[in-house]
């Protein structure tokens, strides 16, 4: 993409690195201060200003001054540069420095907005830099429920937004098919397998998958293969009917994620990466190091001496990576374990193989429940890759299913939870994945039905849809009495936008304003709730600004005896409606036209 123009705050970064060059120039500061991990964001409180700098207290102490004197220094200089547009400063707290800019910044702002249209916020900050983002994962024994749902969201649309700050992004989902869990599941097709051939099974064992989902399998089994396997030995059909109950089940699977909207780039099979030898060839990586060794551990938290059964086991030095206790990597029969699977896994994706590039950080969406899991691997990764690669796990808290306040809980087509796909058909997608995102990942969700579908500004969804089908009326209405020309984004971004001079309409610009920024910040932080907070904020000022025009006839957009104002207005909300579909492209949510 083309290289985008630096927003306000990026310029304002690179001004204040300038400034603190010339100082140190001129022995006003030493040289080599660095300005790398100085912030330059809108203040927490807006009265404070406009933007924020912590520059003061970052850099006080390589600079031997009190951060307030340094901020002083620094703020009276950058005061200098016309570019900046600043028409004040202050000091705040331990040595905040503000500014308070004119308001023919947010004016510019806004017209690079409306010029770079969806565009608006791409970034390059992600350059050259590869991202794997593995999410759902679920293991493939029946279709999705509720709770992988809120890991899909979360891993597809991080997904998007790293796309969108520049990042090389593989989407990758990993098929959990080595475990025991699949023969689990083929036991089960079995039973349904002789339902299908006439057989008098009566219930469902305890231990094998109950759902329905299994029906139509047992009926395609008996019809592709007869009853060959009626009364023969589980060893004799277990792995066909695996192999064949795990691609139905992907097909499930990819049906649910389609229905959601979610898409892979990759799918990998742990059996796969496990016949191949892979597991072999990362330990013996890091045993070339000297990280595998034979040994016993202590007791785990909880045991006494007297329940816990010493024994040297093969033990991956996690210990000194960060980790708590040193990690089994074999099984008490010689097997691995699926510690060990998943270290060959990691190392595949880190490193690449023939069939694909490695990468330079590794993305988990994981449930609450894997929590365990994250200090062995990211030590595992880090012993692995020499500390070049990392890993950061992402756990999703339960989501709480309500109707009208009460408990949802039992599927009659899953057998015990509520699938997927039962939620997307009940409320759609669009308004699935926006929830799924209300709430940041390590928090639990409450996900109500009847809330969801609820035309009030108390359901997020509604409040910024109602606010892009109410900017796209208000440009529909336009039309009638000015040409498609003068709604061109180039003539709105040269309309007279600098007699939008109300606060409300300068609070909008400043928030609009504020979207390239965030986008970068929410990507390097692997944070896609803010988007939709953001988007939250955008639908609040455009709101107000919508109530203010009805309350005083001089705010409203179009004003027939004043169409130099009605274009520059016009302006605003183009560029308001344009930011939201923009942040709505990134949850995957298709932004409304009109409310019905």
């Amino acid at each position: 993409m083309t290289q985008p123009m630096p927003h306000i705050f990026k310029r304002f970064h690179m001004a204040l690195s300038d400034v603190l060059s010339e100082l140190a120039e001129e022995g006003a500061l030493p040289a080599g201060l660095d300005p790398a991990k100085v912030t330059v964001e809108p203040p927490r409180d807006a009265s404070h200003g406009d933007i924020s700098t912590n520059v003061g207290m970052v850099l006080s102490k390589p600079a031997g001054m009190k951060p307030r004197g340094l901020a002083t220094l620094v703020g009276d200089r950058m005061r200098t540069l016309p570019a900046l547009g600043i028409v004040n400063l202050s000091i705040d707290g331990p040595g905040f420095l503000n500014f308070r800019l004119a308001p023919s910044m947010w004016q510019g702002e806004l017209a690079t907005g409306l010029r770079a249209g969806l565009a608006y916020g791409d970034s390059h900050v992600g350059q050259g830099v590869r991202v794997n983002v593995e999410y759902v994962s679920a293991n493939p024994t029946g279709p999705m429920h509720v709770g992988h749902c809120r890991g899909a969201v979360v891993g597809d649309v991080l997904a998007s937004l790293l796309a969108k700050a520049g990042f090389d992004v593989v989407r990758e989902y990993y098929i959990n098919d080595a475990g025991a869990q699949v023969d689990v599941l083929a036991r089960s097709a079995y039973h349904r397998y002789r339902e299908a051939l006439g057989d008098d099974m009566g219930a469902v064992p305890v231990g094998l998958y109950p759902g329905d989902y299994l029906v139509p399998l047992g009926q395609n089994l008996a019809q592709q293969y007869g009853d060959i396997w009626r009364e023969a030995d589980e060893a004799v059909w277990l792995e066909t009917i695996r192999r064949d109950a795990i691609a139905a089940m992907l097909v499930l699977i990819k049906e649910d994620l389609a229905a959601l909207g979610v898409r892979h780039d990759l799918f990998s099979s742990e059996r796969a990466m496990v016949e191949s030898g892979a597991v072999e060839a990362s330990l013996a990586a890091l045993e070339a190091r000297g990280l595998i060794y034979v040994g016993v551990l202590e007791p785990p938290k909880g045991k006494t001496p007297d329940e816990w059964e010493p024994r040297p086991q093969t033990l991956f030095r996690a210990t000194e990576f960060g980790d708590d206790v040193d990690r089994p990597l074999k099984k008490s029969d010689g097997s691995w374990t699926y510690f060990a699977n998943d270290i060959a896994y990691h190392y595949d994706k880190a490193i690449g193989n023939p069939d694909r590039a490695g990468a330079n950080i590794l993305i988990n969406i994981f449930g609450a429940d894997h929590g365990g899991y994250v200090k062995r691997m990211v030590a595992a990764v880090k012993a692995l890759t020499d500390g070049k690669v990392s890993l950061d796990i992402k756990l999703c808290q339960l989501v709480n299913l309500l109707d009208k306040g009460v408990p949802v809980k039992m599927s009659k087509r899953a057998g015990n939870f509520v699938t997927l796909r039962e939620v997307v058909d009940e409320v759609g997608a669009n308004a699935v994945r926006f929830i799924m995102l209300t709430r940041k990942n390590d928090v639990s969700l409450d996900f109500d039905f009847a809330k969801v579908q609820e035309q009030s500004k108390d359901n997020p969804v509604f409040y910024v849809q109602y606010a892009h089908a109410r900017a796209t009326s208000v440009m529909r209405n336009a039309v009638d009495s000015l040409s498609h020309d003068q709604l061109s984004p180039e003539h709105l971004a040269n309309s007279s936008l600098n007699r939008l001079t109300d606060e409300t309409e300068l609070g909008l610009m400043r928030t609009l304003a504020s979207w390239p920024r965030l986008v970068e910040a929410a990507a390097e932080a692997h944070e896609p709730h803010r988007i939709a907070f953001y988007l939250g904020e955008v639908a609040a000022g455009f709101h107000a600004l919508w109530n203010k025009g009805r309350d005083e006839a001089s705010l409203r957009f179009i004003l027939p005896d004043d169409p130099d104002l009605t274009v520059a207005r016009l302006a605003l909300v183009q560029g308001v409606k344009s930011v939201i579909a923009s942040g709505l492209a990134i949850l995957g949510v298709k932004p409304v036209e009109e409310m019905r």
